[in-house]
């Protein structure tokens, strides 16, 4: 059925402006409860992370479902977790269309997008209201116009807490002036130390929700020494890697929408968010698990992910290239993997090529 729905439905989406064709792809994900559940999946894909169990690694990252929308039927397609957001505390209009542009012959997309999205209040009553299981995570930001932006990523953790199965703080995004400003060591230890404490004000009452970091897959390797010391000091739950980039590889083609101002995803940031994923794992020594994001395309890009240090994955412009038969090409390939490599779970192939990734020549 999902097989049927990509061959009719991706042809008429690509036709479409990105951002119009995103707006019909959630409206047509509302009809997915008339659909057949996506089965059980291979019990060698389940994982644990950040004292959550997650079903199957493959999730949707925040940017698809920005105002939590269509949570329920992402996850009953077969997704193993799905983050909405990025969402701010107040309605954010973000910046001028265009603002979303499909460079087809790399199979990337650069968004300028500038964190819209319908605020704090609107998204926690779709989350309260929700009737589906499942783990749902919600990423979250400072207003672009904010006096204080540390201020509100600690109400948005205080707001959320009660209905996330896990929070992002992101401090990555491309779009938002000075934002990867927070990112800088003294900056993002005052950050993190508010974000705790914020967490541990609400835990007696709801209980303990993980927190997580998500970066910018520009950083350089001296910064990101600093940012993993900061995270392990302040005891965070993970770390996602990584957001989209300003770089522009020369091996990219269609030349002339590169030089659209924006952060790029897709196949081209493969590379870049891999290297750097498998960085922070060894720095990271085991002190909690990473989420992958960056260019997975197939399931042979997913593996690789996962042996560089990622215990979970997202999607995003993969499935706007691949449809969402990619998401069941991966949970086919995943299971090849672990009987390869002679392991009896996913969790033993997390970080096995990380080491050697990391004395491999930079990517360009």
């Amino acid at each position: 059925m999902i097989g049927l729905f990509d061959r009719f439905a991706r042809p008429i989406l690509r036709a479409l402006d990105p951002e119009d064709a995103h707006r019909l792809a959630l409206k047509g994900l509302r009809f997915v409860p008339l659909l057949p559940q996506a089965g059980p999946d291979d019990p060698r894909l389940a994982i644990g992370a950040f004292g959550l169990n997650f079903p199957n690694p493959v999730g949707v990252a925040p940017g698809f479902d920005k105002n939590a929308e269509v949570p329920g039927p992402l996850l009953r397609l077969g997704f193993g977790f799905v983050e909405v957001g990025t969402v701010t505390p107040r309605p954010q209009a973000g910046n001028p269309r265009p603002r979303v542009f499909r460079l087809d012959a790399d199979e990337a997309v650069i968004n300028r997008l500038g964190f819209n999205n319908e605020g704090e209040a609107t998204v926690l009553a779709r989350l309260r209201g929700l009737k589906t299981g499942g783990i749902i995570g919600v990423n979250v930001g400072a207003n672009r116009d904010s006096a204080d932006r540390v201020a509100d990523y600690v109400r948005l953790i205080e707001a959320f807490a009660p209905v996330a199965s896990y929070i992002t703080v992101n401090v990555s995004s491309p779009n938002t002036p000075g934002l990867r400003d927070l990112q800088q060591a003294r900056s993002l230890d005052d950050l993190l130390a508010r974000v705790i404490d914020a967490r541990q004000r609400v835990h007696e009452r709801h209980g303990r929700v993980p927190i997580l970091l998500k970066i910018a897959p520009d950083v350089t390797l001296a910064d990101l020494d600093d940012i993993v010391a900061v995270a392990r000091k302040r005891r965070m739950d993970g770390m996602i890697i990584g957001n989209t980039t300003l770089s522009r590889p020369p091996s990219l083609q269609e030349r002339q929408k590169a030089i659209e101002q924006g952060g790029l995803s897709g196949r081209p940031l493969f590379a870049l968010s891999t290297r750097l994923l498998a960085e922070t794992y060894v720095r990271v020594e085991g002190a909690f698990p990473l989420i992958g994001v960056g260019g997975i395309d197939s399931g042979k890009a997913a593996v690789a992910k996962i042996k560089a240090g990622a215990s979970l994955v997202q999607l995003y412009t993969g499935l706007v290239f691949r449809g969402l038969g990619l998401l069941a090409e991966i949970k086919r390939e995943l299971p090849k993997a672990i009987e390869s490599g002679r392991h009896r779970t996913l969790a033993d192939l997390v970080g096995n090529d990380a080491a050697d990734m990391t004395v491999d020549p930079w990517p360009v």
